[in-house]
C-alpha cells in the first residue's frame, strides 16, 4: 500500500469507528529521520596549538561537537601546504584513525582543517543537511581547481554550483570514509587534495563510495575565490555567515588559500563573538586580573622617536603618569633625531633611577627604523624575566593611565589600543589588505573607529603602539629582524611575519631561501581593542624645527594638542561658568593662555631679538609712522601672522560674542605683536585710541615676581587695572569711548601680547 492510500485509509478509519480495527498511524518516513548528534565525530589534524586551532576548538565547543584531535605534538612533515602541494600527513593521520572507527556503521565522521575553520552552526544542522544531500561521501566544493588543472574535464557536470573538490571538508559514513582513506600509500609530502581528486573523477569509485560534492555550499564554505559571494547575517543571538549565491548558510567556514585574514575578519563575529544586540560576547574570555596577583608582570617599554615630532615632553610626561609600579619598567629610547636630544637627557637626568633600567640610543648609532625596532624588541627576548613587550612611538598621544594594565589583562600575544587622529578616520590599524598587502578598509573599519561596534578585534595590521608577551617573542618570534623584509616598511614587516609565521628547521640561518619548512604556516593572531579610550595620535607631517619653540606653530595640525598645551586650564570656565570679569566699564578680564604659552611666546620674541625701540618711523605699517608707539616685535616678523589669526577666531571671537552680545566679529587684525616695557627703554604708553573696533591685550608675565608697576587706565571712567594676571587678557572697544594709557613699569620687564582686532 503506498503512502496516499494509507493517509486515504487512516481518514476514513477516523470517521467510522466500527472500522477502527486497521492501524491507522500513518508511517514514518525514513528519509524524515534525524541522526542523532551523538553518531557524529569531528576529526581534525593539527600539530601544534595555533591561535588557529584554539578558535577553532572554541567554536566547536559553543556548538558542543565531539572533536577528535589527530596529530597534536608531532612534527609536522606534511610540506608547505599554504604556498604548494602537500598536506599528505593530514591523510595518513585520518587513515590510522579511521581503522578503528570502520566498524562503526552508524558513525558519521567529519574530516576538516583547524587553523583556518570556524563552525557557525550547529551537529543537528550539520546532519540534518548531509542525511538531505542523500549520498554516503559529501567533499566540500570549490570555484577554483587545485593542484592539477588538467582534471578538470574528468570532472561532472554541474548545472549549478561549484564544480571541483576542495578536501578541507568531508563528511561522511565512517565505513566509506575509512574506505576512501585506505586508498593512501603516498608519502606526508604528496598532495593531500590531488588524492581525493583521482579518486572522485573516476565514476566507477565515485559510484563505488556514493561520493558527491557539496556544490552549493550548503555545509562548507570555502572562502578562496568566494569572498564576494560571502555575507554576515546578524541575529539575535548569534552571527551566521551566508552565501548570497545561492541563499544558502554555511556551517564549516574555511579560510583556505590566500583568505586567512578574511576569515580572521568573519572571526570576529561568527558564530557569536559580536552582535548587535549583546555586543562583544568573548571579550571578557581568558582575561587576567591584575588585581588578584601577588605581582605585577614586568614591562619593556620601547620608545621610538623617528623623526622630528610635536610635543615630545607632553609625551614623556604621560609616560611618567602611566598607572604602571615603575620598578616593573625597562625602557629602552631610540632617538633618530639630532633635535630631540636635549628633551630625551632632560628626561634621562630626571628620571634615570625612575625606572628598573634605562637605556637610550641616539643618532650617532645610525640605526635604521627596523634595526632599532629589533634592538628593542630584543631588550625583552633576550630577558627572560621580561613578560611583556610595549612599543609606542613619540606620535602616540596615550590619554588613558591605566592603558599598560588594560592591555595585560586582556591575555592577547599581540595587542594594540585603538589611536586615532584627531578628525580623521586615520588610525592605527587597518581592517583588511589589499591584493598586494597594503590599506584596505574592511566593512566595519568606521563603527570600530567610532566605537559603535566596541570590542577585541583580529586584524592584519597594526602600528605605532601595541603590547607582545614575552613568551611570544621568545617561542614564536625568536627569529630575529622581524621587522625587515622585502621593501617593506618596519611595521609592515613585522606583521606580515606575525601572520605568516613559519618555524624552520635552521633557525639560526640568516638567509631566508636556506630555510627548509617544518610546519605549515601558524600566524599569531593581532588584536586591536576599543573597549575602552586610549587617545590619539599626532601628525609629524609639516614640522618645523627652525624655530625656537616649535609646538607654537602646531595649532593647524594638531590643534586638540596644541589647545592642552597653549590654552589656560580655566578658558572653558568663561562659558560654563561666566569666567569673565568686568573690572571697568565694556572692559572684560578673561582666562586665554596657558603659562608655557606665555613663557614661550616671549622666548620666541626674545630669540628673535630686533625690537623696534619705541620709535615713530617704523617701515612694517602702512605710511611708515606710528603716532604712538611701542617697544615691539610683530608676529608677522617671526612668520606667526597666521597662527595667530587663527588663535583669535578660535578663542577670542566666542569670547566676544559672549560680552559684546549682537557683535559677531571678523577675527581680523593688521596689527599684532608683543610689547616689552621696561625702565630702560620704554616704560609706559601716553593716553591713545587703538585703531581697532576692539582690542585684546594679553599679559604674558607676571606683576611682582617679573617686573613692578604696569597696568592700563581708561581715562573716560578713571577707571585701572593695574595687577594683570599672567595669561589673562583685557578685551576693551578700541575706538571713541575707550582712551586708554599704558601705566609705568618701574622694575623689571613686562610683556604683553596686543592684537588690534576688526580695524
Amino acid at each position: 500500500m503506498n503512502m496516499a492510500m494509507e493517509r486515504l485509509f487512516c481518514f476514513y478509519f477516523l470517521f467510522f469507528p466500527a472500522m477502527r480495527l486497521v492501524n491507522c498511524v500513518q508511517p514514518v518516513d525514513k528519509a524524515e529521520e534525524q541522526i542523532p548528534t551523538d553518531k557524529l565525530l569531528v576529526l581534525t589534524v593539527a600539530t601544534q596549538e595555533t591561535d588557529g586551532f584554539l578558535r577553532f576548538m572554541q567554536s566547536a565547543n559553543y556548538f558542543k561537537y565531539n572533536v577528535k584531535v589527530l596529530g597534536m605534538g608531532e612534527e609536522w612533515t606534511g610540506g608547505d601546504v599554504g604556498r604548494s602541494i602537500g598536506g599528505g600527513q593530514k591523510v595518513r593521520l585520518l587513515k590510522e584513525a579511521m581503522e578503528s572507527l570502520a566498524d562503526q556503521e552508524d558513525l558519521i565522521v567529519l574530516s576538516v582543517d583547524s587553523y583556518d575553520v570556524i563552525f557557525a552552526g550547529g551537529p543537528e544542522e550539520l546532519l540534518k543537511k548531509f542525511k538531505q544531500a542523500n549520498h554516503k561521501v559529501l567533499f566540500s566544493a570549490d570555484g577554483l581547481i587545485w593542484p592539477d588543472k588538467s582534471l578538470a574535464d574528468k570532472y561532472p557536470f554541474v548545472r549549478s554550483g561549484k564544480r571541483f573538490l576542495n578536501s578541507g571538508g568531508i563528511i561522511g559514513y565512517a565505513l566509506n570514509v575509512n574506505k576512501l582513506v585506505q586508498q593512501w600509500d603516498l608519502d606526508d609530502t604528496d598532495d593531500d587534495q590531488l588524492f581525493y581528486t583521482k579518486i572522485y573523477v573516476d565514476p566507477l569509485q565515485r559510484e563505488n563510495l556514493n561520493m558527491t560534492l557539496d556544490h552549493r555550499c550548503m555545509i562548507f564554505q570555502n572562502l578562496n575565490g568566494a569572498v564576494d559571494e560571502v555575507l554576515l547575517k546578524f541575529g539575535t543571538e548569534r552571527v551566521r555567515v551566508r552565501n548570497s549565491a545561492y541563499d544558502s548558510l554555511p556551517i564549516v567556514v574555511h579560510g583556505n588559500g590566500y583568505t586567512k585574514m578574511y576569515l580572521n575578519f568573519l572571526g570576529n563575529y561568527i558564530p557569536h563573538a559580536w552582535n548587535y544586540e549583546n555586543g562583544c560576547s568573548v571579550c571578557d574570555q581568558d582575561m587576567v586580573d591584575l588585581s588578584q596577583v601577588k605581582e605585577y608582570p614586568s614591562i619593556t617599554v620601547g620608545v621610538f622617536i623617528e623623526q622630528p615630532t610635536p610635543f615630545l615632553p607632553e609625551f614623556f610626561q604621560r609616560l611618567l603618569s602611566l598607572d604602571y609600579p615603575k620598578d616593573k619598567l625597562t625602557v629602552f629610547i631610540h632617538n633618530n633625531e639630532v633635535y630631540h636630544e636635549k628633551h630625551i637627557q632632560k628626561f634621562w637626568e630626571e628620571n634615570k633611577n625612575t625606572f628598573r633600567s634605562f637605556k637610550v640610543v641616539g643618532p650617532e648609532e645610525m640605526l635604521s627604523q627596523g634595526e632599532a625596532r629589533n634592538m628593542g624588541m630584543d631588550t625583552c627576548r633576550q630577558d627572560s624575566g621580561c613578560d611583556y613587550y610595549f612599543s609606542i612611538d613619540a606620535d602616540v598621544v596615550l590619554t588613558n593611565q591605566q592603558t599598560l594594565k588594560l592591555l595585560v589583562e586582556q591575555n592577547r600575544k599581540i595587542i594594540g589600543p585603538l589611536v586615532t587622529r584627531h578628525g580623521k578616520l586615520w588610525s592605527n590599524f587597518w581592517g583588511a589588505l589589499s591584493m598586494d598587502g597594503y590599506y584596505a578598509r574592511s566593512e566595519d573599519f568606521n563603527d570600530i573607529v567610532h566605537g559603535k561596534r566596541v570590542g577585541v578585534w583580529n586584524i592584519p595590521y597594526m602600528a605605532h603602539i601595541y603590547l607582545i608577551k614575552g613568551e611570544t617573542l621568545r617561542k614564536e618570534l625568536k627569529e630575529r629582524n622581524h621587522f625587515i623584509l622585502e621593501k617593506l616598511d618596519p611595521d609592515m614587516a613585522l606583521c606580515r611575519n606575525a601572520r605568516e609565521l613559519t618555524i624552520h628547521r635552521e633557525k639560526d640561518s640568516p638567509s631566508p631561501e636556506s630555510f627548509h619548512m617544518l610546519r605549515p604556516p601558524k600566524g599569531i593572531f593581532m588584536y586591536i581593542t576599543n573597549r575602552h579610550e586610549f587617545g590619539r595620535i599626532i601628525s609629524t607631517a609639516n614640522y618645523n624645527t627652525t624655530h625656537y619653540n616649535n609646538d607654537l606653530w602646531q595649532i593647524y595640525e594638531n590643534p586638540v594638542d596644541w589647545k592642552q598645551k597653549y590654552i589656560h586650564p580655566n578658558y572653558t570656565r568663561i562659558f560654563t561658568e561666566n569666567l569673565a570679569e568686568e573690572p571697568c566699564p565694556d572692559v572684560f578680564w578673561f582666562p586665554v593662555l596657558s603659562v608655557k604659552a606665555c613663557d614661550e611666546i616671549i622666548e620666541e620674541m626674545e630669540n628673535y631679538g630686533v625690537w623696534s625701540g619705541g620709535k615713530n618711523k617704523d617701515k612694517r605699517i602702512t605710511g611708515g609712522y606710528e603716532t604712538v608707539p611701542t617697544d615691539d616685535i610683530h608676529m608677522s616678523q617671526i612668520g606667526y601672522e597666521k597662527e595667530w589669526l587663527h588663535f583669535i577666531r578660535e578663542f577670542i571671537s566666542p569670547v566676544t560674542l559672549k560680552v559684546y552680545s549682537g557683535y559677531y566679529t571678523k577675527a581680523f587684525a593688521l596689527l599684532n605683536f608683543v610689547v616689552k616695557y621696561s625702565p630702560e627703554r620704554q616704560a609706559f604708553l601716553r593716553p591713545h585710541h587703538d585703531t581697532s573696533t576692539f582690542t585684546i591685550n594679553i599679559a604674558l608675565n607676571n606683576k611682582g615676581t617679573d617686573f613692578q608697576g604696569g597696568g592700563c587706565r581708561f581715562h573716560r571712567y578713571n577707571c585701572s587695572v593695574d595687577s594683570p594676571r599672567k595669561g589673562w587678557s583685557f578685551m576693551h572697544p578700541g575706538r571713541l569711548t575707550h582712551l586708554h594709557e599704558g601705566l609705568p613699569t618701574t622694575k623689571g620687564i613686562r610683556y604683553i601680547a596686543v592684537s588690534f582686532i576688526d580695524p
